[in-house]
């Protein structure tokens, strides 16, 4: 089987293309001209450079190629400017499919890596709910909002593309560096969390999100949106906690800031970013995640479905994350 990888580069993506091989599969990695290949040492991958930002440029890259399954993971989470995520996120999705469409390519599957984002904070009332298919999303990050408008296009293409959306919450893992933060500040002494009221949190390892990639590819249904979370639910400072037992236990200063001063924070580095030309951890759209109080979900439709079963709860993933930073000298 014949499968390309999108975004192959990334976090999530190398470790799609790593269980690819493991199966047999051959791997058409495809990157742009800049793309680190850090993790995509392994002689049997094939790479391709795609353009996704121009339509008909994707054509003549795809032209000649057939491929069995393709995996869009592909796309940002930050941006300087709002119209990057709609330009990367939403429109890139659009050209690639639509080039697939152009060129009759006889795909078996196409799975396209979605986010809980696309919900925003729904169900925030005590006690908090999980959040369903049947909800209605209401995303209040740009990056949420590309994510919609390329799950919007997907299901306006018709019956006749077999698509997959699958739908994460926060996802980390060995290679990720937004949660690494939390891990370098607390080797630094700090702990940083925002509000006051009880926050609810969902987590899934990358291993995990892999495992239901591959089920999706041989299991799921055309049209299907599935959330992918490990199955708990934890509070605010679990992770935190879970990260200063595995780094050792150093001693630490706990700041619980009310969310109007990460507000301030986060105006003020979205502005420095825009001045810098460099993005910031903190901007805006974290924000409005940071201060988001439920991040629950109902994963027993992937579960039933797909036969997904996490492997990974937090306290295990965790731990094998730690060891890894510190294995390559992140920490």
């Amino acid at each position: 089987m014949k499968i390309l990888v999108t975004g192959a580069s990334g976090f999530i993506g190398s470790f799609i293309v790593e269980e690819a091989l493991n199966r047999g599969m051959e791997v058409w990695a495809a990157v742009r001209k800049s793309s680190s290949r850090r993790y995509l040492t392994d002689a049997r991958i094939n790479f391709i450079e795609l353009d996704f930002s121009d339509e008909d440029e994707l054509k003549k890259q795809l032209t000649g190629h057939t491929f069995d399954y393709v995996v869009h993971a592909a796309g940002v989470t930050k941006c300087l400017n709002k119209e990057e995520f709609f330009r990367i996120n939403t429109d890139g999705t659009r050209h690639l499919v639509r080039a697939l469409l152009a060129l009759e390519m006889p795909i078996r599957r196409f799975i396209y890596l979605s986010s809980l984002s696309v919900y925003g904070a729904i169900k925030e009332q005590q006690p908090y709910q999980e959040i369903g298919e049947d909800d209605i999303p209401r995303p209040n990050t740009a990056y949420g909002k590309s994510k919609l408008e390329a799950e919007k296009f997907l299901d306006s293409v018709g019956n006749d593309f077999p698509y997959i959306i699958l739908r994460p919450t926060g996802v980390y893992g060995p290679r990720e560096r937004d949660y690494f933060l939390m891990a370098k500040s607390i080797k630094g002494h700090v702990d940083f969390s925002v509000g006051f009221r009880r926050q609810d949190i969902t987590f899934v390892y990358v291993l995990d999100v892999v495992q239901a990639v591959f089920l999706a590819l041989d299991r799921g249904r055309d049209g299907r949106k599935y959330f992918l979370s490990d199955g708990n639910v934890y509070q605010s400072a679990d992770f935190s906690n879970l990260i200063h037992d595995c780094l050792g236990r150093p001693w630490w200063i706990r700041l619980r800031v009310p969310v109007w001063v990460l507000r301030l924070v986060t105006f003020f580095g979205e502005h420095i970013g825009h001045m810098t030309g460099r993005i910031s951890a903190l901007n805006n759209d974290k924000y409005n995640i940071l201060k988001q109080r439920n991040w629950r979900c109902n994963i027993e439709p992937t579960v039933d479905e797909l036969g997904f079963h996490p492997q990974y709860d937090l306290k295990r993933g965790t731990q094998l994350t730690i060891s890894w930073y510190k294995e390559n000298n992140w920490l």
